[in-house]
């Protein structure tokens, strides 16, 4: 039995893994370079969920077209990420650079639940899908299975690119080795001639724009509903927490380590369901508590 829905598991767990390690990217990369464990970044989530979905309804009846719906998602999630993250660094980020990472912490969850409440104020309660974007793609058939090409296709390159470009921008562009030199010493830094204000603002619109696309690329297969941000940041939490705070590859290995899992608990016992990416948080940081990927370092006491 364990075989037969072995592939159906892998499949359902690539694509769920793919958009958990989008929203927990740009989390990471904001705690990287910026030392700021963003709680709000759950609401970036909903926000391009929600701007996607109602989007897409409205569209959907003026064109027959599979791609104008699915470019759609793309340029909702750079607009609505672009302005969500943007805002929120001029306006608090930046003037709490220099207090204590706690207090911090503390603002950022005041934010989500902010942005949760205006997020009722636009959308109310009823739920919202972008469905029709899944219908006009079509299926892939594989042996006896039938997959959906946005689940089998699209989402995961959507994810791979990211990550690639991502990577080639902070190894190959002068912009992204300001922001790793940022990440090492943002004193030495500064010192350097960096502007580390505008460093900041790139990073945080950045990842802003990378939670944003996976809650509009979650739009199409997910009914959105009233505290689905929050329970998103809590499962990038379980991700970064695995992987280690600031890892970006960490973090791919450790979402798809946790969606397959995952997955293969939704058909195997499903109520371990929920408890499934906690417990093997839980595991990893008994035996590697700075997760999986991160080299503790000596600290002068």
């Amino acid at each position: 039995m364990f075989f037969n829905i072995l592939p159906l598991a892998l499949v359902d767990g690539i694509a769920y893994a793919c958009l958990l390690f989008l929203v927990s990217m740009g989390l990471t990369l904001i705690f990287g370079v910026m030392g700021i464990l963003n709680v709000a970044h759950g609401a970036f989530y909903a926000f391009g969920g929600y701007a996607a979905a109602s989007f897409i309804i409205m569209i959907a009846p003026a064109t027959e077209s599979a791609w104008v719906p699915l470019i759609s998602l793309f340029l909702v999630a750079i607009v609505v990420g672009t302005v969500l993250g943007g805002l929120m660094e001029f306006l608090l980020i930046r003037r709490t650079q220099a207090y204590d990472p706690i207090l911090k912490l503390l603002l950022t969850f005041g934010a989500l639940l902010m942005l949760e409440d205006i997020q009722r104020l636009i959308w109310g309660a009823q739920p919202y899908s972008a469905s029709e974007v899944v219908n006009r793609l079509g299926n892939i058939e594989l042996g006896n299975i039938t997959y959906t090409t946005y689940q089998l296709v699209v989402v995961p390159v959507t994810a791979l690119v990211a990550y690639v470009g991502l990577e080639y921008f902070l190894r190959r562009t002068n912009l992204g080795k300001q922001m790793v030199a940022v990440t090492h010493h943002r004193e030495v830094a500064i010192s350097q001639g960096i502007n580390a204000s505008k460093i900041g603002l790139i990073t945080f619109i950045i990842g802003a724009v990378l939670g944003v696309l996976g809650g509009a690329l979650a739009s199409p297969t997910t009914s959105l509903v009233p505290g689905v941000g929050a329970d998103m940041i809590v499962l990038s939490f379980a991700v970064v927490a695995t992987a280690g705070l600031g890892q970006i590859t960490g973090a791919l290995v450790a979402a798809l380590l946790i969606g397959i899992v995952r997955s293969i608990s939704v058909y195997m016992a499903p109520e371990f369901e929920v408890a499934v990416p906690y417990i093997i948080m839980c595991l990893v940081l008994l035996v590697r508590p700075h997760g999986l990927f991160t080299v503790a370092q000596a600290r002068t006491i």
